[in-house]
C-alpha cells in the first residue's frame, strides 16, 4: 500500500488567542456535530456547585474521534509516567447529558 505524503504546516496563533484553565466540559452532540462547553467548577457551599462557562467549541465527529484518540493516547503516556488518574464516581454521575 502507497501511503500518501504528509504535507508540511505551519501553526500560527491568532490574535484572540487565549490559553485558559477548565476543570467542568459539557458535551452536547447532534448529528452534524459535537459541542464542547468549557467552564470553571466552584462549590458554593456542601450541596451547591457552581459551574461558569467561558467557552464553546464545535467539533466535527471526524475532529472529535481524532481528540479521542490524541486524548486517550496522551492519558495513556501520563499515566505510565505518574499513576492512574483516579475519578470521582459522584462527579462522573452528575451533569447533564445532552
Amino acid at each position: 500500500m502507497i501511503l500518501p505524503t504528509q504535507p508540511s504546516f505551519t501553526v500560527l496563533n491568532t490574535s484572540d488567542y487565549r490559553e485558559t484553565y477548565a476543570n467542568s466540559v459539557q458535551v452536547r452532540v447532534n448529528v452534524w456535530d459535537f459541542f464542547l462547553v468549557f467552564g470553571t467548577m466552584q462549590q458554593q457551599s456542601e450541596s451547591q456547585v457552581e459551574v461558569r462557562n467561558f467557552q464553546g467549541i464545535y467539533l466535527s465527529p471526524q475532529q472529535a474521534k481524532a481528540l479521542t484518540a490524541i486524548l486517550q493516547q496522551n492519558v495513556s503516556n501520563y499515566e505510565s509516567t505518574f499513576g492512574e488518574i483516579k475519578l470521582d464516581p459522584r462527579v462522573m454521575a452528575a451533569g447533564p447529558i445532552h
